[in-house]
């Protein structure tokens, strides 16, 4: 399966390094990658016979037995290529809501010195093969859940995730995405209406989310992320990141209304959501963008005046021309964080994994989403580690070079030099020439918002680069959580990697440190 899926990825990102390509996704559209990996697979319609929008045990029965007989359906729970190191998945132990005392209604959600435990409890033993099956369609599978004490019926369940799902062997923990409102649109668990239940793919000290997005809260709008121990059917499934969604609810709190036009940009090895300008049809941009408001025409034609903008006006009077339309600071921030913290799944390296908000008034927004390959190369594991081939050929991998730019300049993506994987010596100004990447290009092309970028590059190294700073936090948070993950007989890494990759983690802080304090 595995061969299969690079075959496949291989053949994507060959056909998106043509030049004004735009890669098509097989699987349907939108998709990219292997099938299943791609936009979701809507289903519950052909499956609903009672009409309420979701499917009942009968309807799931007759929906799974479908698509196991479809090549496009979901992929089951084996045949996925699992992590580094061996690790197998055995039964962990035994846990019910009366061996854990509940954690007072006053400590927020997302409070990072609190472990709460979410209890799960499916109808059927086969939960997880049920949720496999589903993967990547709309069906979301029911559960009844139980956090302090108190009892959310009708909760919907699904996996989440690209290289995080397809690199996971079934028996080991898969992202999970919980949805309170699925049945009753007004149950939230203290004021959430939607969970992320992150497995730490790629990152054996379930530090670099936490920390990035501690970072990122700092400048630009950005999920809140903390520690929770989940028990499935009453069994532990041990420590999740628990990271917050971009939805309504997280609108409604940085930008005081829940309105506004959302999208997701999805990680696809051959990503092309940079905002580059694809004319002015929408289906072009609908192949890219993942539209999660409602699905209407006029927030398309103002993404598409954006991306119009963005590519087309000269450098002179490009930051006046952007100024109405987007939050073009709070873009230089966004670049600038994921560049001095290395985020090796971002936006730098795969023009995909971050979110895009448009205000009611019409100004665009861009944030943080995906953060576990952050503070420099992750674990090496799963389709996300694969990186594009450079325009002139060779083979992806981890480690290697872009070779040169589709504008030229030096290897490493860009006008400016460095290696090509983020490393501690990554260029802060890779791909000023890259055209496939126009928020970094083209905003960088005007001095003083190069100048005003490089002053935020600096300030986030200056306290997140340092480890007198993040030190301390990373102790503490793994010594919050150092019990559960070494109980755990679900996690992806052993323990000795947890501890393991704090030590790494200093290592890169330091080195990020000293190459940026004498970049010029």
């Amino acid at each position: 399966m595995q061969k299969q899926a690079l075959v496949v990825v291989m053949a994507i990102v060959a056909s998106a390094a043509l030049p004004g390509a735009v890669p098509q996704r097989p699987g349907g559209p939108g998709g990219f990658g292997p099938p299943g990996m791609g936009q979701e697979r809507k289903i519950v319609a052909q499956f609903d016979k009672d009409g309420d929008k979701r499917l009942n045990t009968e309807e799931r029965k007759a929906a799974r037995a479908f698509l196991e007989s479809q090549p496009a359906g979901g992929r089951g729970p084996g045949g996925r290529g699992g992590p580094g190191g061996g690790m197998t998945g055995t039964p962990g132990a035994r846990l019910s809501p009366s061996d854990v005392k509940p954690v007072a209604a006053t400590v927020p959600l997302y409070d990072l010195g609190t472990v709460r435990t979410l209890f799960l409890t499916f109808e059927a033993p086969d939960w997880e093969a049920e949720l496999a099956a589903f993967n990547n369609t709309d069906v979301e599978v029911p559960a009844t859940l139980v956090v302090d004490g108190k009892t959310y019926k009708d909760v919907g369940i699904h996996f989440r995730g690209a290289s995080s799902y397809f690199g996971v062997p079934a028996g080991l923990k898969h992202s999970l995405n919980v949805a309170l409102d699925f049945v009753n649109d007004t149950q939230s668990l203290y004021g959430h209406r939607t969970l992320n239940l992150l497995n730490s793919h790629d990152d054996p000290t379930y530090l670099r989310t936490v920390l990035f997005l501690a970072a990122a809260r700092e400048l630009v709008p950005a999920p809140r992320a903390n520690y929770v121990r989940v028990a499935i059917n009453g069994e532990s499934w041990g420590v999740y990141v628990s990271a917050e969604q971009f939805n309504k609810d997280f609108v409604n709190l940085w930008f005081k209304t829940p309105d506004g036009a959302r999208w997701k940009v999805p990680g696809s090895p051959g990503g092309r959501g940079g905002l580059e300008y694809l004319g002015d049809d929408i289906p072009a941009y609908k192949r890219i963008y993942e539209i999660k408001s409602k699905d209407d025409p006029k927030s398309w034609a103002a993404l598409i005046h954006l991306t119009k903008v963005l590519n087309e006006t000269p450098a002179e009077g490009l930051e006046k021309a952007l100024a109405p339309i987007l939050d073009v600071d709070g873009a230089l921030k966004f670049l600038a964080l994921e560049a001095t913290l290395v985020n090796n799944d971002g936006y730098w390296v795969r023009a995909s994994d971050y979110s895009i908000y448009q205000e009611p008034s019409g100004r665009f927004h861009v944030m943080p989403h995906d953060a576990n390959e952050t503070f420099g190369p992750g674990g090496g594991r799963g389709m996300g580690r694969m990186m594009p081939p450079p325009p002139g050929g060779g083979m992806p991998g981890p480690d290697r070079g872009f070779g040169p730019p589709p504008g030229g300049g030096r290897p490493g993506g860009g006008g400016r030099g460095g290696p090509g994987m983020g490393g501690a010596e990554l260029d802060p100004l890779i791909g000023l020439d890259d055209p496939t990447k126009p928020l970094r290009s083209k905003l960088l092309a005007v001095p003083a918002l190069r100048a005003r970028y490089m002053t935020y590059v600096r300030q986030i190294a200056a306290k997140w680069l340092d480890w007198n700073t993040i030190g301390p936090l990373a102790q503490k948070y793994q010594t919050l959580i150092d019990s559960e993950v070494k109980a755990d007989t679900r996690k992806l890494d052993s323990y000795e990697a947890f501890h393991e990759g704090l030590t790494q983690l200093k290592s890169f802080v330091d080195r990020r440190k000293t190459y940026l304090s004498s970049y010029k």
